[in-house]
């Protein structure tokens, strides 16, 4: 009996890792947003979510998932905007992630800003990608730009809308690496 108990223990804990990434989409004004998830190739598909204004949900993220999401305001049709890219357990285990505005440059309050969820409380944060106010230095504007984040962490804040009082101010950026790191590439 003893045997089937730590079987079931490793299997218990299996399954907490296989869900040990997330993501929590932070609504910063009072428009409700649509989460769609678009997985690279290979990567599980994730189910949309409703981020009711002023609110957060968190999303549980599979093992090694690379993709992107976007939001579309309610009302609004489904055209991808500024993209959530992200890369869990990559290259050497490290988590990948940046704010592309380059399928949508125009799309200025849907994705905002991309961070490790132990920088919530950082002002200015060290590790960041995408912008409080965009054209910003620390998002991407082509496909050579150097600005993808990396961090050991697995849980993120995706930042959504326009967060009140909000005013142009310098972000120090963390490591930044280029963009094939986040498309699940080494070269």
């Amino acid at each position: 009996m003893r045997f089937f108990t730590q079987i079931a223990a490793f299997a218990a804990a299996a399954a907490t890792l296989a869900s040990a990434n997330s993501v929590t989409f932070v609504n910063q004004d009072d428009t409700t947003r649509q989460i769609y998830f678009t997985p690279s190739a290979g990567s599980p598909t994730i189910d949309s979510v409703t981020v009711a204004g002023n609110q957060q949900t968190k999303v549980n993220i599979p093992t090694s998932w690379i993709g992107n999401a976007y939001s579309v305001s309610e009302g609004k049709p489904n055209v991808p905007g500024m993209l959530a890219e992200f890369t869990f357990q990559g290259w050497n285990d490290i988590t990948y992630f940046d704010v592309s505005a380059i399928v949508n440059p125009s799309d200025t309050v849907g994705v905002k800003q991309i961070f490790p969820a132990s920088e919530m409380q950082n002002t200015p944060k060290t590790l960041v990608s995408g912008c409080l106010l965009f054209p910003c230095a620390t998002a991407y504007y082509a496909p050579d730009d150097v600005q993808t984040v990396t961090t050991k962490e697995t849980d993120l804040v995706v930042t959504l809308g326009n967060a009140a009082n909000v005013a142009s101010r310098d972000i120090e950026p963390g490591t930044l690496v280029p963009r094939h790191y986040v498309l699940g590439k080494l070269s």
